[in-house]
């Protein structure tokens, strides 16, 4: 990835949100919010401050004119709409972020933005040890109180490092806390999401984590 586009990349990394809305907007080309929280299932609000957000980095602008095509907003099935909305589309930086950003470049790039965040990596290395588990194992093991525990795991829910675990039924295998052969999930359960599971893998090779 070319070096001016990394600082861009650096400043979404936080919520995984920012990419769902710039990869739709890569393949719509140009959308609105109310198609974009139908299609991502990202509330409205939400949506719309992400928007604020992605337009201030220059990841994404406003497009002119008062109608637009279908050749253009590739979600419209008329060939011409009128603005009633306020449409989207991709900056050239955005485009260009899209373009160069591999999964290699992603995991490089979340282990550049957690190397100095201790305590998010302290969490990440333990949910690699107990695959899936609740906040108050979590909590125990690091020697935090819950609320604060609470915290780092919504953080890293939020960069899309983390996931939590719907089953109904979580076998040993998946947790590796509890001696039981299956555990009913009476409570949230958290373990890595695949890119999770890719950085912290990364970052031992890099020596960022332990091994």
């Amino acid at each position: 990835m070319d070096e001016e586009l990394k600082p861009y990349l650096l400043k979404i990394l936080c919520d995984q949100r920012y990419l769902q809305v710039l990869e739709h907007l890569r393949i719509a080309n140009v959308d609105y919010g109310k198609s974009i929280m139908k299609n991502t299932k990202i509330p409205i609000d939400q949506v719309v401050t992400l928007f604020d957000d992605l337009e201030k980095f220059g990841l994404i602008e406003r497009v002119s004119g008062a109608t637009v095509k279908n050749t253009e907003a590739k979600f419209k099935l008329s060939h011409e709409v009128h603005k009633h909305h306020t449409y989207y589309r991709l900056t050239r930086v955005g485009d260009h972020l899209l373009r160069q950003l591999s999964e290699e470049e992603l995991v490089k790039a979340y282990a550049e933005y957690l190397s100095n965040r201790r305590e998010l990596l302290d969490v990440l290395s333990l949910a690699e040890k107990l695959n899936a588990d609740h906040a108050m194992t979590y909590a125990k093991l690091l020697k935090k109180p819950l609320e604060d525990t609470m915290k780092l795991l919504e953080c890293l829910l939020k960069c899309g490092l983390l996931e939590e675990k719907h089953e109904k039924i979580i076998k040993f295998g998946d947790r590796k806390s509890k001696p039981k052969k299956e555990t009913r999930t009476h409570h949230k359960y958290y373990g890595l999401s695949r890119v999770g599971e890719l950085v912290v893998r990364y970052m031992k090779r890099k020596g960022i984590i332990p091994k």
